[in-house]
């Protein structure tokens, strides 16, 4: 499976149950990297989802377990290492701000190559950096 996430400069993801911070363009990208692709995500992370007019989301609260091989999973909410075995790709959108956070990101991603890196502009981050790592 290919897991999406955000995180700050300290891997953080979540502070006391909420999302760091979203934004408009970074919601767009995810919906063009995805495709035609099947996305996962949990219900918490569809309302962010809800003003795109994407219909084609999986929305489980265990959405990890559920994608396969060459399906996406936004993750904002949930801890990623015990599905290591599955994940072939990890798309890491980096703010690139430090945000209070008490959820962090925390798969050792040593097994994997960073494949690409890519700055681009949010629309409430001057910019996002977009980092593909392959295993």
């Amino acid at each position: 499976m290919i897991v999406m996430l955000c995180v700050d400069d300290q891997n953080g993801m979540l502070f006391n149950r909420r999302r760091q911070s979203k934004d408009r363009i970074l919601q767009q990208h995810v919906l063009r990297l995805v495709g035609q692709n099947r996305l996962f995500m949990s219900p918490y992370s569809k309302k962010q989802f809800t003003d795109t007019g994407v219909t084609e989301v999986v929305v489980d609260e265990d959405c990890l377990g559920k994608a396969q091989r060459d399906d996406y999973c936004f993750v904002e909410d949930k801890d990623v290492t015990p599905y290591k075995d599955q994940i072939d790709k990890i798309i890491l959108f980096r703010w690139n701000r430090k945000y209070p956070a008490d959820t962090f990101f925390t798969l050792d991603i040593s097994s994997y190559t960073l494949e690409k890196t890519e700055d681009f502009a949010g629309n409430s981050h001057d910019k996002i950096t977009k980092e593909i790592y392959r295993r």
